[in-house]
């Protein structure tokens, strides 16, 4: 494959583009420079980027700057990016993604906005319906997918089969499951449970043949491995995906509050570091680097809005791997089948 660009969407200012911007994104940038050996262009108001950089003795030798000196703000409206934020680091760097200069795209910036974005300037994949996000999680077995994680709140059966069809083909080509379990969310395990759309989408994703469906599942037996990809609306997506982050961070607080305690508890963790650094590393979101863009004609990555070096590193090298592993032409691929099919 040949070497082009990896964007990432850089803000000049803190308020924008992920809490933590641009020092970290700068610093993530420079380690995934290092250790991939990614090209990469940091796409945002070049005076500041660079300013930032020489404060911190990092070097930007061997990284392009894209000047775009308007910022998308956590208070606009996604629609801005069509419109008045034309010249924005993230309208800018879709642009050039859309223009074929790049392979991907990754932004830590406002969701609404990127989704929205991706859905007209890069464009949708032909046939689908609606891009998702899809997040990877850890669990007691192994990690899995849950789509849709907030791009669309409102959702028809249909869509919530294409989400299946394209987490499906994520979970092997990227998370390496062969025939991922795609289980549906749901209040219940039985056929009969739910609400209209969980209804018609069961009906319809028993009947897809490309896609190892195993019915519906509860929540609760998510963190125990029970599916490989679990699909949901993006309202449902997003409030499962912002519990289990509640809840793995609260259980980490818990158990760092109980072994600090005393002295005892003190040297009982000093005996059991080694399980709790590995159980720390399984339910550390940066691991994962961000949540992908499924659908749209390009990788685009979602890095969490609080990200640090770490994590936009590892959200760049899940860029690459998405590039590198042709994740659009195969979701294309795929639809164009099953299209076919019908």
């Amino acid at each position: 494959m040949s070497k082009k660009y990896l964007y990432y969407f850089s803000e000049g200012n803190d308020a924008f583009g992920g809490d933590n911007a641009p020092l970290e994104i700068i610093k993530g940038s420079r380690s995934a420079k290092n250790d991939f050996g990614v090209d990469i262009a940091l796409v945002g108001d070049k005076e500041k980027i660079f300013s930032c950089a020489a404060q911190n003795k990092i070097s930007l030798n061997d990284i392009d700057i894209i000047d775009a000196p308007d910022v998308i703000a956590m208070t606009d409206q996604p629609g801005e990016i069509l419109k008045s934020k034309k010249e924005s680091s993230m309208a800018v760097g879709l642009q050039a993604l859309a223009d074929g200069k790049g392979d991907a795209f990754v932004s830590a910036g406002s969701t609404g906005a990127l989704v929205m974005g991706a859905t007209f300037i890069v464009k949708r994949i032909r046939g689908v319906k609606r891009p998702a996000i899809g997040s990877v999680l850890p669990s007691n077995d192994k990690p899995f997918l849950l789509l849709d994680c907030g791009a669309n709140a409102d959702c028809t059966a249909e869509h919530l089969k294409q989400f299946a069809q394209m987490g499906a083909i994520y979970s092997e080509k990227f998370v390496k499951v062969q025939s991922p379990r795609v289980a549906l969310a749901n209040i219940g395990t039985e056929d009969s449970k739910g609400d209209r759309l969980r209804h018609e989408a069961f009906d319809l994703l028993k009947d897809t043949k490309e896609i190892n469906f195993i019915g519906n599942v509860e929540t609760r037996d998510v963190p125990y491995g029970c599916c490989d990809v679990l699909v949901a609306d993006g309202f449902t997506g997003n409030i499962i995906l912002k519990l289990y982050e509640g809840v793995a961070g609260a259980m980490m607080a818990n158990i760092k509050s109980i072994f600090k305690k005393s002295s005892i508890t003190m040297l009982a963790a000093m005996m059991v570091k080694g399980g709790l650094l590995a159980l720390k590393v399984r339910m550390d979101y940066s691991e994962f680097g961000g949540a992908p863009l499924l659908g749209v004609n390009g990788v685009v990555i979602k890095a969490h809005g609080s990200s640090d070096a770490k994590a936009i590193r590892n959200a760049i090298k899940q860029a690459k791997t998405c590039a590198e592993k042709n994740i659009v032409g195969t979701i294309a691929q795929s639809v164009r089948d099953a299209a076919d099919a019908e």
